[in-house]
């Protein structure tokens, strides 16, 4: 794409990542290059989602778009994360990407993390999908209403009861949200893995597996089906 931004966008698994994908497609001048996801080498699966690296594997594959995996040793120093995000701006750059995107929608602190740790690296960071925490109830309805389909792989039973891991991220969902809980759980209440919706040429079919209590989170794990 001469002229055009060549994105590498950063990939969760969860349903924010999967609308930014889709969003970013609208536009004229932008070519996704890349998923750039980091996994816990010990566990092989996504950080805090607990996503089965085959399962983003699939997305990628559903998606037309490469996975560029960054294994992260665990437990993971923020240092050593740094060590490992920096190898992948710095093959990014080599690759000629223009941008990182971020499925972030409006905590402040994660978006001035992510300028910082693009500064003076020569690629510029996006926020796609980027709103007003009052934003995000009209945001899950759009994403839901283009045929977005997720689970919750992950809750903080801190924010949020437990019970709401391994649900369907649909509207009876965020009806029964308390009070306080952000529908898209931008502040940790929980996260997902999205395995339909327009990001994606073909559903990823799976299943619910096990429900664990690990480090103080409730994980449901899903698996293909």
């Amino acid at each position: 794409m001469s002229g055009g931004r060549r994105v590498l966008l950063s990939w969760s698994s969860g349903k924010d990542c999967a609308w930014a994908l889709h969003v970013l497609r609208q536009q004229d001048d932008v070519e996704i290059v890349g998923l750039l996801s980091s996994f816990n080498g010990a566990a092989d699966r996504v950080s805090m989602h607990a996503v089965r690296r085959e399962l983003t594997e699939a997305q990628a594959d559903s998606a037309g778009v490469p996975l560029w995996p960054v294994f992260l040793p665990w437990p993971c120093s923020n240092e050593q994360y740094e060590i490992r995000m920096q190898k992948a701006i710095d093959r990014a750059k080599e690759d000629g990407i223009t941008h990182i995107a971020f499925g972030d929608l409006f905590l402040n602190d994660i978006r001035e993390y992510r300028i910082r740790q693009m500064a003076g690296s020569g690629i510029e960071p996006l926020f796609p999908i980027w709103c007003s925490p009052d934003r995000t109830g009209d945001l899950t309805r759009e994403m839901q209403a283009n045929g977005v389909c997720a689970i919750i792989t992950c809750v903080d039973p801190k924010q949020i009861d437990e019970s709401f891991v391994g649900r369907e991220f649909d509207s009876t969902l965020l009806e029964e949200l308390p009070d306080g809980v952000d529908p898209c759980g931008e502040n940790g209440e929980f996260h997902t893995f999205c395995y339909a919706g327009p990001a994606f040429e073909r559903r990823i079919d799976v299943k619910l597996g096990e429900i664990v209590r690990r480090n103080g989170f409730v994980y449901a794990d899903v698996t293909a089906d």
